[in-house]
Protein backbone atom coordinates (compact mmCIF):
# COMPACT_ATOMS: atom_id res chain seq x y z
CA UNK A 1 0.00 0.00 0.00
CA UNK A 2 1.40 3.26 -1.12
CA UNK A 3 1.51 6.25 1.02
CA UNK A 4 0.86 9.64 -0.81
CA UNK A 5 1.08 13.16 0.43
CA UNK A 6 -0.64 16.14 -0.90
CA UNK A 7 0.90 19.43 -0.48
CA UNK A 8 -2.16 22.24 -1.63
CA UNK A 9 -1.49 25.66 -2.44
CA UNK A 10 -4.98 26.09 -0.67
CA UNK A 11 -7.61 23.63 1.03
CA UNK A 12 -9.82 21.99 -1.29
CA UNK A 13 -12.71 24.21 -2.81
CA UNK A 14 -14.65 22.00 -5.41
CA UNK A 15 -17.56 24.26 -5.31
CA UNK A 16 -15.91 27.31 -5.68
CA UNK A 17 -13.19 26.57 -8.15
CA UNK A 18 -12.28 24.39 -10.89
CA UNK A 19 -8.92 23.57 -9.38
CA UNK A 20 -10.61 22.27 -6.05
CA UNK A 21 -12.86 19.47 -8.41
CA UNK A 22 -9.46 18.84 -10.29
CA UNK A 23 -7.93 18.33 -6.82
CA UNK A 24 -10.73 16.22 -5.47
CA UNK A 25 -10.46 13.85 -8.60
CA UNK A 26 -6.92 12.83 -7.74
CA UNK A 27 -7.03 12.65 -4.10
CA UNK A 28 -10.23 10.39 -5.28
CA UNK A 29 -8.15 8.28 -8.03
CA UNK A 30 -5.54 7.59 -5.30
CA UNK A 31 -7.75 6.67 -2.66
CA UNK A 32 -9.29 4.27 -5.66
CA UNK A 33 -5.86 2.27 -5.21
CA UNK A 34 -6.43 1.71 -1.43
CA UNK A 35 -3.75 3.88 -1.14
CA UNK A 36 -3.14 6.15 2.66
CA UNK A 37 -3.68 9.50 1.04
CA UNK A 38 -3.06 12.72 3.05
CA UNK A 39 -3.40 16.36 2.52
CA UNK A 40 -1.49 19.10 3.79
CA UNK A 41 -1.30 22.77 3.49
CA UNK A 42 0.09 26.04 4.70
CA UNK A 43 -3.34 27.86 3.74
CA UNK A 44 -5.68 29.00 6.15
CA UNK A 45 -8.81 27.15 6.82
CA UNK A 46 -11.57 28.30 4.79
CA UNK A 47 -15.75 28.45 5.31
CA UNK A 48 -16.22 26.58 1.57
CA UNK A 49 -13.27 23.68 2.30
CA UNK A 50 -14.31 20.02 1.53
CA UNK A 51 -14.77 18.08 4.48
CA UNK A 52 -11.36 15.49 3.61
CA UNK A 53 -12.43 12.77 6.54
CA UNK A 54 -16.08 11.98 4.27
CA UNK A 55 -13.47 10.78 1.46
CA UNK A 56 -10.84 8.70 4.06
CA UNK A 57 -8.48 11.20 3.53
CA UNK A 58 -6.52 12.55 6.46
CA UNK A 59 -5.09 16.42 6.27
CA UNK A 60 -2.29 18.59 8.34
CA UNK A 61 -1.87 22.26 8.64
CA UNK A 62 1.97 22.27 7.78
CA UNK A 63 4.17 25.80 8.38
CA UNK A 64 6.65 27.85 5.38
CA UNK A 65 10.01 28.53 6.32
CA UNK A 66 9.65 25.91 9.39
CA UNK A 67 11.78 22.80 10.02
CA UNK A 68 8.86 21.67 11.75
CA UNK A 69 7.56 20.25 8.08
CA UNK A 70 11.18 18.20 8.17
CA UNK A 71 10.03 15.45 10.85
CA UNK A 72 6.27 15.78 9.81
CA UNK A 73 7.56 14.33 6.53
CA UNK A 74 10.52 12.11 7.86
CA UNK A 75 7.59 10.60 9.98
CA UNK A 76 5.53 10.08 7.33
CA UNK A 77 7.47 8.98 4.87
CA UNK A 78 5.15 9.08 1.75
CA UNK A 79 6.18 7.26 -1.25
CA UNK A 80 5.02 9.70 -3.71
CA UNK A 81 4.20 13.61 -3.28
CA UNK A 82 2.37 15.57 -5.02
CA UNK A 83 3.23 19.19 -4.92
CA UNK A 84 -0.42 21.44 -6.17
CA UNK A 85 1.24 24.03 -8.19
CA UNK A 86 5.03 24.94 -8.45
CA UNK A 87 4.96 27.48 -5.90
CA UNK A 88 4.53 24.30 -3.16
CA UNK A 89 7.54 22.87 -4.96
CA UNK A 90 9.97 25.85 -4.85
CA UNK A 91 8.96 25.65 -0.74
CA UNK A 92 9.17 22.12 0.45
CA UNK A 93 10.51 20.62 -2.71
CA UNK A 94 13.96 20.90 -1.04
CA UNK A 95 13.16 19.24 1.88
CA UNK A 96 11.67 16.49 0.56
CA UNK A 97 14.76 15.69 -1.44
CA UNK A 98 16.66 15.66 1.95
CA UNK A 99 14.28 13.60 3.83
CA UNK A 100 12.19 11.19 1.25
CA UNK A 101 14.85 11.37 -1.66
CA UNK A 102 12.90 7.63 -2.76
CA UNK A 103 9.58 9.75 -2.91
CA UNK A 104 8.04 10.47 -6.68
CA UNK A 105 7.86 13.39 -6.77
CA UNK A 106 4.86 14.76 -8.67
CA UNK A 107 3.47 18.05 -9.54
CA UNK A 108 -0.21 19.08 -10.30
CA UNK A 109 0.64 22.53 -12.36
CA UNK A 110 -3.28 23.29 -12.74
CA UNK A 111 -2.36 25.15 -15.22
CA UNK A 112 0.77 26.51 -16.60
CA UNK A 113 0.93 30.06 -14.40
CA UNK A 114 3.12 31.42 -16.71
CA UNK A 115 0.91 31.21 -19.57
CA UNK A 116 -1.88 32.61 -17.97
CA UNK A 117 0.64 35.36 -16.54
CA UNK A 118 2.15 36.23 -19.91
CA UNK A 119 -1.52 36.51 -21.37
CA UNK A 120 -2.21 39.34 -18.56
CA UNK A 121 0.55 41.13 -19.34
CA UNK A 122 -0.22 41.24 -22.86
CA UNK A 123 -3.88 41.99 -22.30
CA UNK A 124 -3.09 44.68 -20.09
CA UNK A 125 -0.64 46.20 -22.63
CA UNK A 126 -3.39 46.07 -25.09
CA UNK A 127 -1.57 43.87 -27.54
CA UNK A 128 -0.87 40.50 -28.76
CA UNK A 129 0.28 37.80 -26.97
CA UNK A 130 3.73 36.37 -28.43
CA UNK A 131 5.59 33.33 -27.11
CA UNK A 132 8.86 35.58 -26.30
CA UNK A 133 6.51 37.25 -23.12
CA UNK A 134 6.68 33.40 -22.00
CA UNK A 135 10.48 34.14 -21.15
CA UNK A 136 9.89 35.37 -17.49
CA UNK A 137 10.62 34.97 -14.26
CA UNK A 138 7.91 33.05 -13.64
CA UNK A 139 8.64 30.65 -16.38
CA UNK A 140 12.00 30.12 -15.45
CA UNK A 141 10.93 29.47 -11.78
CA UNK A 142 8.23 26.88 -13.23
CA UNK A 143 10.16 25.18 -15.72
CA UNK A 144 12.51 24.73 -13.02
CA UNK A 145 9.71 23.37 -10.66
CA UNK A 146 8.78 20.64 -13.84
CA UNK A 147 12.47 19.97 -14.55
CA UNK A 148 12.83 18.99 -10.64
CA UNK A 149 9.73 16.63 -10.20
CA UNK A 150 9.65 13.05 -11.87
CA UNK A 151 6.32 13.73 -13.27
CA UNK A 152 4.31 16.89 -13.95
CA UNK A 153 0.44 16.75 -14.47
CA UNK A 154 -0.88 18.84 -17.37
CA UNK A 155 -4.14 19.56 -18.05
CA UNK A 156 -4.15 21.21 -21.12
CA UNK A 157 -3.58 19.79 -24.42
CA UNK A 158 -2.38 23.32 -25.40
CA UNK A 159 -0.02 23.43 -22.37
CA UNK A 160 1.75 19.99 -23.29
CA UNK A 161 2.76 21.02 -27.11
CA UNK A 162 4.26 24.38 -25.52
CA UNK A 163 6.26 22.76 -23.11
CA UNK A 164 7.86 20.42 -25.49
CA UNK A 165 8.02 22.98 -28.37
CA UNK A 166 8.94 26.23 -26.47
CA UNK A 167 10.94 24.77 -23.96
CA UNK A 168 11.59 21.66 -24.93
CA UNK A 169 10.86 19.46 -21.99
CA UNK A 170 11.41 15.95 -22.07
CA UNK A 171 8.01 13.79 -22.48
CA UNK A 172 8.52 11.50 -20.03
CA UNK A 173 8.46 14.14 -17.37
CA UNK A 174 5.02 15.32 -19.00
CA UNK A 175 1.29 13.66 -18.67
CA UNK A 176 -1.58 15.15 -19.92
CA UNK A 177 -4.86 14.77 -17.66
CA UNK A 178 -7.30 17.20 -18.06
CA UNK A 179 -10.44 16.86 -15.98
CA UNK A 180 -11.59 13.50 -15.49
CA UNK A 181 -15.56 12.99 -15.32
CA UNK A 182 -17.39 10.23 -14.04
CA UNK A 183 -19.91 9.31 -17.10
CA UNK A 184 -21.95 6.98 -14.68
CA UNK A 185 -23.09 9.52 -13.43
CA UNK A 186 -23.56 12.05 -15.77
CA UNK A 187 -27.44 13.18 -16.02
CA UNK A 188 -29.61 11.00 -18.62
CA UNK A 189 -31.90 13.85 -19.01
CA UNK A 190 -31.92 18.06 -18.04
CA UNK A 191 -34.25 20.76 -18.74
CA UNK A 192 -34.97 21.74 -22.49
CA UNK A 193 -34.74 24.09 -24.64
CA UNK A 194 -38.53 25.83 -23.62
CA UNK A 195 -37.94 25.46 -19.75
CA UNK A 196 -34.91 27.10 -19.91
CA UNK A 197 -34.14 30.90 -19.89
CA UNK A 198 -31.73 33.46 -19.39
CA UNK A 199 -28.16 33.32 -19.98
CA UNK A 200 -25.53 32.63 -17.12
CA UNK A 201 -21.89 32.93 -16.23
CA UNK A 202 -19.85 31.49 -13.30
CA UNK A 203 -16.45 31.45 -11.84
CA UNK A 204 -14.50 32.63 -8.56
CA UNK A 205 -14.17 36.32 -8.81
CA UNK A 206 -10.84 36.30 -7.47
CA UNK A 207 -9.41 34.33 -10.30
CA UNK A 208 -8.13 37.39 -13.00
CA UNK A 209 -9.30 35.78 -15.96
CA UNK A 210 -12.81 35.55 -14.56
CA UNK A 211 -12.81 39.00 -13.30
CA UNK A 212 -12.29 40.09 -16.55
CA UNK A 213 -14.63 38.40 -18.34
CA UNK A 214 -17.47 40.16 -16.22
CA UNK A 215 -16.17 43.83 -17.06
CA UNK A 216 -16.09 42.51 -20.59
CA UNK A 217 -20.03 41.30 -20.38
CA UNK A 218 -20.77 44.77 -19.38
CA UNK A 219 -19.84 45.71 -23.05
CA UNK A 220 -21.05 42.52 -24.59
CA UNK A 221 -24.70 42.33 -22.83
CA UNK A 222 -25.96 46.05 -24.06
CA UNK A 223 -25.55 44.40 -27.70
CA UNK A 224 -27.58 41.25 -26.44
CA UNK A 225 -29.77 43.08 -24.62
CA UNK A 226 -31.06 44.88 -27.76
CA UNK A 227 -32.26 41.95 -29.86
CA UNK A 228 -33.49 39.98 -26.40
CA UNK A 229 -34.94 43.16 -24.21
CA UNK A 230 -36.19 40.36 -21.98
CA UNK A 231 -33.44 38.15 -21.38
CA UNK A 232 -30.92 38.36 -18.06
CA UNK A 233 -27.67 37.91 -17.50
CA UNK A 234 -27.32 35.88 -13.93
CA UNK A 235 -23.67 35.96 -12.97
CA UNK A 236 -22.37 33.21 -10.06
CA UNK A 237 -18.83 32.74 -8.60
CA UNK A 238 -17.22 32.83 -4.87
CA UNK A 239 -16.32 35.64 -3.48
CA UNK A 240 -17.93 38.63 -4.96
CA UNK A 241 -16.11 41.87 -3.82
CA UNK A 242 -17.92 45.23 -3.46
CA UNK A 243 -16.99 46.22 -6.89
CA UNK A 244 -18.59 43.88 -8.26
CA UNK A 245 -21.53 43.50 -6.75
CA UNK A 246 -21.81 47.34 -7.39
CA UNK A 247 -22.24 46.06 -10.69
CA UNK A 248 -26.17 44.59 -9.83
CA UNK A 249 -28.13 46.08 -12.29
CA UNK A 250 -31.88 44.74 -12.30
CA UNK A 251 -33.06 47.45 -14.61
CA UNK A 252 -30.67 46.11 -17.75
CA UNK A 253 -30.87 42.41 -16.59
CA UNK A 254 -27.38 42.61 -15.51
CA UNK A 255 -27.70 40.34 -12.43
CA UNK A 256 -24.46 39.60 -9.82
CA UNK A 257 -25.87 36.27 -8.05
CA UNK A 258 -22.57 35.68 -6.15
CA UNK A 259 -22.31 32.17 -4.16
CA UNK A 260 -24.37 29.13 -5.92
CA UNK A 261 -25.58 26.27 -4.25
CA UNK A 262 -25.43 24.20 -6.72
CA UNK A 263 -23.87 24.92 -9.50
CA UNK A 264 -25.33 22.38 -11.68
CA UNK A 265 -28.82 23.78 -11.39
CA UNK A 266 -28.06 27.06 -12.36
CA UNK A 267 -26.28 26.12 -15.46
CA UNK A 268 -29.28 23.85 -16.24
CA UNK A 269 -31.78 26.30 -15.65
CA UNK A 270 -29.63 28.59 -18.38
CA UNK A 271 -30.02 28.34 -21.96
CA UNK A 272 -26.73 29.49 -22.86
CA UNK A 273 -23.36 29.74 -21.14
CA UNK A 274 -21.44 32.87 -21.69
CA UNK A 275 -17.65 32.58 -20.73
CA UNK A 276 -15.62 35.68 -22.59
CA UNK A 277 -12.40 35.10 -21.38
CA UNK A 278 -9.64 37.13 -22.96
CA UNK A 279 -6.74 35.59 -20.90
CA UNK A 280 -5.99 32.85 -18.96
CA UNK A 281 -4.18 29.09 -19.75
CA UNK A 282 -5.56 25.57 -18.87
CA UNK A 283 -9.04 24.05 -19.18
CA UNK A 284 -12.17 25.78 -18.09
CA UNK A 285 -14.19 24.27 -15.53
CA UNK A 286 -17.15 26.31 -16.42
CA UNK A 287 -17.18 24.84 -19.81
CA UNK A 288 -17.26 21.39 -18.39
CA UNK A 289 -20.03 21.82 -16.07
CA UNK A 290 -21.99 23.69 -19.23
CA UNK A 291 -21.23 19.82 -20.99
CA UNK A 292 -22.48 17.90 -18.15
CA UNK A 293 -25.74 19.65 -17.78
CA UNK A 294 -25.89 19.95 -21.57
CA UNK A 295 -26.15 23.45 -21.48
CA UNK A 296 -24.30 24.87 -24.88
CA UNK A 297 -21.85 27.57 -24.50
CA UNK A 298 -20.21 30.70 -26.11
CA UNK A 299 -17.03 31.51 -25.27
CA UNK A 300 -13.56 32.71 -26.75
CA UNK A 301 -10.39 30.88 -28.28
CA UNK A 302 -8.75 31.19 -24.97
CA UNK A 303 -12.23 29.57 -23.01
CA UNK A 304 -12.22 26.14 -25.54
CA UNK A 305 -8.58 26.18 -25.82
CA UNK A 306 -7.02 22.54 -24.88
CA UNK A 307 -10.98 21.59 -24.20
CA UNK A 308 -12.19 20.08 -27.66
CA UNK A 309 -9.20 18.84 -29.48
CA UNK A 310 -10.69 18.34 -33.44
CA UNK A 311 -14.24 17.79 -32.31
CA UNK A 312 -16.71 20.78 -32.90
CA UNK A 313 -17.50 23.05 -30.09
CA UNK A 314 -20.07 22.29 -27.90
CA UNK A 315 -21.70 25.94 -28.95
CA UNK A 316 -19.83 28.85 -30.42
CA UNK A 317 -16.32 30.18 -30.33
CA UNK A 318 -16.30 34.37 -31.23
CA UNK A 319 -13.39 36.87 -30.13
CA UNK A 320 -14.98 40.38 -30.39
CA UNK A 321 -17.67 41.80 -28.55
CA UNK A 322 -19.91 42.17 -31.66
CA UNK A 323 -19.37 38.80 -32.95
CA UNK A 324 -19.60 37.50 -29.73
CA UNK A 325 -23.12 38.95 -28.98
CA UNK A 326 -24.69 38.05 -31.86
CA UNK A 327 -23.04 34.24 -31.55
CA UNK A 328 -24.94 34.35 -27.65
CA UNK A 329 -28.63 35.45 -29.59
CA UNK A 330 -28.20 32.57 -32.54
CA UNK A 331 -27.78 29.96 -30.01
CA UNK A 332 -30.32 30.97 -27.83
CA UNK A 333 -32.81 31.68 -30.51
CA UNK A 334 -32.29 28.61 -32.54
CA UNK A 335 -33.65 25.62 -30.99
CA UNK A 336 -31.88 23.13 -33.47
CA UNK A 337 -28.47 24.79 -32.77
CA UNK A 338 -29.22 24.22 -29.27
CA UNK A 339 -29.35 20.54 -29.50
CA UNK A 340 -26.87 19.92 -32.16
CA UNK A 341 -24.47 21.97 -29.11
CA UNK A 342 -25.76 19.14 -26.55
CA UNK A 343 -25.07 16.49 -28.66
CA UNK A 344 -21.13 17.48 -29.14
CA UNK A 345 -20.85 18.27 -25.85
CA UNK A 346 -21.64 14.52 -24.57
CA UNK A 347 -19.51 13.22 -27.79
CA UNK A 348 -16.44 15.29 -25.90
CA UNK A 349 -17.23 14.31 -22.62
CA UNK A 350 -17.17 10.97 -24.01
CA UNK A 351 -14.51 10.86 -26.11
CA UNK A 352 -11.94 13.07 -23.93
CA UNK A 353 -12.61 13.52 -19.86
CA UNK A 354 -13.77 9.78 -19.45
CA UNK A 355 -12.58 9.23 -15.65
CA UNK A 356 -12.17 5.54 -15.58
CA UNK A 357 -9.94 5.98 -18.52
CA UNK A 358 -8.01 8.90 -17.39
CA UNK A 359 -7.01 7.61 -13.97
CA UNK A 360 -6.12 4.21 -15.11
CA UNK A 361 -3.47 5.41 -17.21
CA UNK A 362 -2.53 7.96 -14.22
CA UNK A 363 -1.89 5.10 -12.32
CA UNK A 364 0.10 2.84 -14.73
CA UNK A 365 2.48 5.94 -15.35
CA UNK A 366 2.70 6.14 -11.38
CA UNK A 367 3.48 2.60 -11.11
CA UNK A 368 5.72 2.49 -14.29
CA UNK A 369 8.30 5.59 -12.65
CA UNK A 370 8.24 3.72 -9.35
CA UNK A 371 9.62 0.62 -10.87
CA UNK A 372 12.90 1.75 -11.53
CA UNK A 373 12.56 5.75 -10.32
CA UNK A 374 16.67 5.47 -11.02
CA UNK A 375 16.53 4.89 -14.36
CA UNK A 376 14.08 7.68 -14.76
CA UNK A 377 15.66 10.11 -13.08
CA UNK A 378 18.82 9.48 -14.72
CA UNK A 379 17.49 10.57 -17.92
CA UNK A 380 17.10 14.24 -17.17
CA UNK A 381 20.20 15.16 -16.13
CA UNK A 382 18.77 18.67 -16.20
CA UNK A 383 16.21 18.23 -13.23
CA UNK A 384 19.13 16.45 -11.10
CA UNK A 385 21.33 19.85 -11.55
CA UNK A 386 18.66 22.01 -10.49
CA UNK A 387 18.23 20.18 -7.44
CA UNK A 388 21.66 20.33 -6.61
CA UNK A 389 21.71 23.85 -6.65
CA UNK A 390 18.13 24.96 -6.03
CA UNK A 391 18.35 22.79 -2.50
CA UNK A 392 21.12 24.94 -1.67
CA UNK A 393 20.02 28.48 -2.49
CA UNK A 394 16.11 27.49 -0.88
CA UNK A 395 17.68 25.54 1.56
CA UNK A 396 19.99 28.27 2.91
CA UNK A 397 17.09 31.57 2.52
CA UNK A 398 14.39 28.87 3.85
CA UNK A 399 16.65 28.60 7.22
CA UNK A 400 17.38 32.02 7.44
CA UNK A 401 13.57 33.47 7.76
CA UNK A 402 12.97 30.02 10.40
CA UNK A 403 15.96 31.30 12.48
CA UNK A 404 14.67 34.83 12.26
CA UNK A 405 11.14 33.61 13.53
CA UNK A 406 13.00 31.65 15.82
CA UNK A 407 14.07 35.05 17.77
CA UNK A 408 11.18 36.79 16.86
CA UNK A 409 9.32 34.61 19.09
Amino acid sequence: MKKVLVIGYVWPEPNSSAAGTHMMSLLNAFRAQNWDVEFATPAQRTDHMVNLDDFGITSQSIALNCDSFDEYVKAYNPDIVMFDRFMMEEQFGWRVDKHCPNAIKILDTEDLQCLRNARHEAHKGEREFTTSDLHSDIAKREIAAILRCDLSLIISSYEMSLLNSVFKIEPSLLHHLPFMVDLSSLPTSTKTFEQRQHFMTIGNFRHAPNWDAVLYLQKIWPLIRKQLPKAELHIYGSYPPPKATALNNPKTGFLIKGWADNAFDVMQSARVCLAPLRFGAGIKGKLLEAMIMQTPSVTTNIGAEGMHNDLPWPGKIANTADDFANAAVEMYTNQSDFEQAQQDGNTLLNTLYDKAQLSTVLIKKIDSISSDLEAHREKNFTGQMLKHHTMRSTQYMSQWIAEKNKKLD
